[in-house]
């Protein structure tokens, strides 16, 4: 018998005693804990930000229409996806969920999961090598159906997890380069560091596979990606977990949108929890969002099958706010739909 998403969540809010609580809006205010952990960094105004950024939108309701069936596939990186919903590279298991799943368990559970929905997951990278080894296996298991994601380290370390990335045949890599400063690797003594347009120009013209700068929140780094030869941006500011106090990605997704749209491929991520907060994201410039903490819940609740499961459920949930907007498909979604809330 299948499990429901609710026995699930009720699972991992056991396993995740005294880390996450598993609120049943989950919007930051709550968290016992902030990095290590599942909260934000600092205060965790970044973390909420993400969540009130999407809230600052109203969608518009149009019912009066044709479109009776909504189709919710794109093609991305080479790949024809079901929906434009994502799993988040989630890991540090050990640190994070303080061991009890291990690094192997979680990667499986979101890369296994993304492509049983048929879609694709992220995966990490970090201060333990366990973390990259995970993820990478993680995606040669299921064909390469998945995308890990670097941290900045020297340019050298980094081509050569590309090479690692290549052999697992990995769709794409990702570079999370809003982790120059993470308290993780800060802490452990790892080298991270900023990155050029010259040093990412070198390593996107070293790699056949498509590269995706992960952390873009300015549109002055994004028309630096264009420039540095990157294939895809996420609109980024890690879940709240890297610098305190920056906007929530929804407020800034727009104008960076609007800059390199059409040079370039957006992505988006924070505070994404239904599929309506999925559409705000595609209306607001974004081609597929990504999603991390109720994926980590799903997947310490449920494996792969929770994963699956919670995908889905966010598909079904955008399928039937595209029916409610006037939307067909993908291509019928656009800022028209929203209404900016005016305080």
């Amino acid at each position: 018998m299948q499990p429901s998403l609710a026995s699930i969540r009720e699972r991992a809010r056991v396993l995740l005693d005294g880390i996450c609580r598993v609120c049943p809006v989950c919007d930051g205010w709550r968290c016992p804990s902030g990095v290590p952990g599942m909260g934000g960094i600092g205060t965790g105004a970044a973390f909420r930000n993400n969540i009130a950024a999407l809230a600052a939108w109203q969608v518009n309701m149009r019912v009066l229409h044709d479109h009776k069936d909504q189709d919710l596939s794109l093609r991305l990186f080479g790949k024809r996806l079901a929906f434009p919903i994502l799993g988040a590279a989630v890991a540090g298991a050990r640190v994070n969920f303080q061991g009890r799943v291990s690094e192997e368990e979680l990667a499986r559970a979101f890369v296994l999961g993304a492509v049983e929905a048929g879609s694709l997951a992220f995966t990490g990278d970090g201060p333990l090598p366990e973390l990259m080894d995970a993820g990478l296996k993680a995606i040669k298991a299921v064909g390469g159906r998945g995308i890990p994601v670097i941290k900045p380290w020297e340019d050298m370390e980094i081509m050569a997890l590309i090479r690692r990335a290549e052999d697992a045949g990995a769709v794409a890599v990702g570079i999370d380069v809003d982790a120059a400063g993470l308290v993780n690797m800060t802490r452990a003594g790892q080298l991270v560091e900023p990155k050029t347009v010259e040093q990412i120009a070198k390593i996107a013209g070293a790699t056949s596979l498509p590269l995706i700068l992960k952390g873009v929140m300015t549109v002055a780094d994004a028309e630096a990606a264009v420039e540095g030869g990157a294939t895809a941006i996420v609109v980024s500011n890690h879940g709240g977990r890297a610098l305190d106090h920056t906007p929530g990605t929804a407020a800034v997704l727009p104008e960076i949108a609007a800059a390199v749209g059409d040079k370039i491929i957006v992505l988006a991520d924070g505070g994404v929890r239904s599929g309506v907060d999925v559409l705000k994201m595609l209306a607001l410039g974004a081609r597929a969002v990504l999603v991390g903490r109720p994926l980590a819940v799903a997947a310490i609740g449920g494996g792969a099958v929770g994963v699956r499961l919670q995908l889905e459920a966010l598909a079904d949930d955008l399928a039937v706010a595209m029916r409610l907007t006037g939307c067909g498909d993908l291509n019928d979604v656009s800022k028209g739909l929203l209404r900016p809330i005016h305080n």
